[in-house]
């Protein structure tokens, strides 16, 4: 029954759920004092790291005199890290060394510890305490700390803030990682499972968040009860209220609206600033009918017949190698920041919250490929989305660049990893295939995707980008074993992922190995080909399927043997030379290096004309640049190009078939 709000200063009876772990008696306490009833679900609990190599080599260079600043970030950490390094030094021998660098203090929990200590942190970083305050509060210090050529060692918060490091690291720093402890969810996972349901019956009006990691471990614990579809539908009718900014952005990245954030990040005023609201609240979110953004797509019948009227468009023909008027072209990352729908959406949402939307994930699809006049168009997503479902934490930073935490993917704990069931944890990449299905002309294929499983392994392993892949390589030559389980996992999870897209709509399928060009032609063949074949042929023949690499000229033989219908190919190599090493039987995909289209509109003409004579009008050319559109690309550039294929080939294939140079 929905409650009766009495007092308009109190919750009048509203069901309030905390996610809070270590002060959640506190929390009920507040709730039930102002009129609520609290649903008290432990989300996280703190695990030391039983072995912290990070930490004692930190204090190495701490007592050696190599370090310059350390940035504490929370209470309990730099209670923690004071006990790990007591194991090594003596406490005086410790304080000394602290003494002589600069501390600074992300709020007053971190500053009481060190007061405590007799360590007074020579910056005190201002409410509300997030990693661009601390970037700041550095910036103004009245000691003019330059960070230029200096060594920076930053107490971490359970995961990487990826936006402090790269902040230090632009000023020049040296920055040094610091993990003293690591969430984990609760060992009772029944309390949050309760409270789950309750949430997707309708009977809880407010959910508080007082820490980034609480949104990520509730919708974790969803997806392995099959309930992460039913408990997103129930919480757009949910108010959702956080401590502060760093919690609001967890939020936003896993696709929701923040709808109250109280004045001071502290949990007091979070409790008693809501109930203040809470009527206004809970009415506004009961009369919202439209979740975040309200699209509306362009919505046609779709027929059963309208796959063989597509298996006869130019872009599939081309995948069976058949003859075609034109050479089709896409572009990989049609749909992205170079396109004004594309960032006036992005003004509003996540890059995270856009891939989980499915209604915004189907708008900028269809207004990219109807924007360019492509031939095809890609399912906009991203390829570490299946990831969290593998059971990691993933985040998007600076520049969107991804990062993924959690447990570190070893040899040892493999095993952790789960095993994926995209019909429930990845069900809204379906929904917007099924969207944009709908939307787009009947004539036009529709392109689903995936990560390769290398590449996959690779960003899990890393934790995210990397130049030399060292951790990889490790692994892969240490532990075969290990290596192969893990390919092995990700497989498996990326056939029943890859299969479902099918299912919901895709034509054509691409697979992205954008990293396995950092391998040589004979670990490529041992550690990555096997399972890149075992994807291909687990996912069948029903829909001709694409495989783009970067750096891969010098293994393309060996690329055709995972039985891809199409190989894709950078702009690193020639593509006639591409296609000879590939074989004629295979269709091609490439190559225009994508700087290109920042040039005149003649340059990029003869290009085109280029590329598009040395495919000798040969049945199965798809054209495409040899990697993703860049950000700031000229959008009338794009959109000439695609009419310069189109124009150029038909031309091209004209005088071949009539036999004419």
């Amino acid at each position: 029954m929905e409650p009766l709000i009495q007092n308009q200063a109190d919750f009048g009876g509203a069901a309030a759920v905390s996610f809070e772990s270590r002060l959640a008696g506190l929390m009920a306490e507040a709730i039930k004092k102002r009129g609520g009833r609290p649903i008290l679900a432990p989300s996280m609990q703190e695990i030391p790291l039983e072995r912290n190599p990070e930490a004692l080599a930190f204090a190495e260079k701490l007592t050696a005199g190599k370090i310059d600043v350390l940035i504490f970030t929370t209470g309990v950490g730099t209670k923690i890290l004071f006990e790990i390094l007591k194991t090594k030094y003596p406490l005086k021998q410790i304080l000394q060394a602290f003494s002589k660098i600069t501390l600074v203090a992300r709020g007053p929990k971190p500053t009481h510890v060190l007061k405590g200590l007799g360590l007074p942190p020579t910056i005190t970083v201002p409410e509300p305490n997030t990693w661009f305050e601390i970037l700041e509060a550095l910036d103004l210090s009245k000691r003019s700390l330059a960070l230029e050529g200096r060594t920076v060692a930053v107490q971490e918060y359970g995961i990487t803030n990826e936006s402090l490091i790269d902040g230090l690291k632009k000023r020049g720093a040296f920055v040094i990682r610091v993990p003293v402890y690591r969430w984990a969810l609760p060992d009772d996972l029944a309390p949050l499972e309760k409270a789950i349901r309750e949430i997707i019956r309708g009977n809880v009006q407010i959910a508080f968040f007082t820490n980034a990691m609480q949104i990520r471990h509730v919708f974790r614990v969803a997806a392995e009860k099959g309930l992460e579809r039913p408990l997103r539908e129930a919480f757009q009718k949910v108010v959702i209220a956080s401590v502060g900014p760093t919690c609001s952005e967890a939020i936003q990245d896993c696709g929701f609206h923040v709808d109250f954030e109280p004045s001071h990040p502290k949990m007091g005023q979070l409790v008693a600033e809501t109930a203040a609201r809470a009527q206004t609240l809970i009415r506004e979110k009961k009369s919202d009918t439209s979740p975040g953004l309200s699209v509306r797509l362009p919505k046609r019948e779709v027929k059963s017949s309208d796959r063989e009227v597509r298996r006869q468009s130019v872009f599939l023909k081309a995948c069976r190698r058949e003859s075609v008027p034109y050479t089709p072209v896409w572009l990989m990352r049609q749909a992205g920041r170079y396109m004004k729908e594309y960032r006036d959406i992005r003004s509003k949402v996540s890059f995270i919250e856009l891939c989980k939307n499915p209604d915004l994930a189907a708008e900028v699809t269809i207004a990219a490929a109807e924007k360019l006049k492509a031939d095809a168009a890609i399912i906009f997503s991203d390829i570490l989305l299946i990831v969290e479902p593998l059971g990691l934490e993933l985040d998007y930073t600076v520049e969107e660049g991804p990062v993924i935490s959690g447990y570190p993917v070893t040899q040892s704990n493999i095993e952790r990893l789960r095993e994926v069931e995209p019909a429930e944890s990845l069900s809204f990449v379906f929904d917007a295939i099924r969207l944009a299905r709908a939307g787009l002309d009947p004539q036009i294929p529709l392109i689903g995707f995936s990560g390769a499983p290398f590449t996959l392994a690779a960003y899990m392993i890393e934790g995210g980008g990397s130049k030399a892949f060292l951790k990889t390589k490790r692994l892969m030559r240490s532990d075969q074993g290990a290596w192969h389980a893990l390919m092995e996992k990700i497989s498996r999870g990326l056939i029943k992922f890859l299969k479902g897209q099918i299912d919901a709509g895709a034509d054509a399928l691409q697979i992205f190995d954008s990293w396995v060009g950092c391998l040589g032609p004979e670990d490529y063949k041992e550690f990555v080909l096997p399972h890149t074949r075992t994807v291909i042929e687990g996912i069948g023949d029903k829909v001709p399927v694409i495989h783009f690499g970067t750096g891969t000229g010098t293994f393309l033989k060996a690329i055709r043997e995972t039985g891809a219908s199409v190989i894709g190919i950078d702009f690193r190599i020639e593509l006639d030379e591409a296609w000879k090493a590939i074989g004629y039987d295979r269709g091609i995909q490439g190559n225009l290096d994508p700087a290109v289209l920042y040039a005149s509109p003649e340059i990029i003409r003869s290009r085109v004309k280029r590329i598009l004579d040395q495919a000798a009008g040969r049945p199965g050319h798809i054209f495409n640049l040899g990697h993703g559109i860049l950000p700031t690309t000229p959008a009338d550039h794009a959109k000439q190009l695609i009419e310069d294929v189109h124009q150029l080939s038909r031309e091209s294939i004209k005088n071949s078939q009539a036999g004419q140079p």
